[in-house]
């Protein structure tokens, strides 16, 4: 048997053209090269946590996600929109 267990046809000569024609594909799998999935999806949800900060009116400072989850806390607190109707001060030296 030269198929994977869920091809419909099981007429391929080999695994490999088994494989090309079910159209497998890596993702983003070539670590040497920067190309890594784990971080592309934290990256993604790092911006959509961004994005869901500014719809809500949220103001962040960056796409951080640290800085993010501050705003949204701060705006919670407060019942106000961060960086729209109020920022947090940096600390006065003496």
């Amino acid at each position: 048997m030269t198929c994977t267990s869920g091809c419909k046809t099981q007429d391929h000569a080999s695994y490999g053209q088994c494989l090309q024609a079910k159209a497998v594909k890596t993702y983003l799998a070539s670590p040497s090269k920067g190309l890594d999935g784990t971080r592309q999806k934290r990256w993604d949800a790092d911006l959509a946590a961004y994005r869901d900060a500014v719809r809500q009116g949220i103001q962040p400072e960056s796409t951080n996600r640290p800085v993010v989850d501050k705003a949204v806390r701060l705006s919670d607190k407060a019942g106000a929109a961060y960086g729209r109707d109020f920022a947090q001060a940096a600390p006065m030296e003496a």
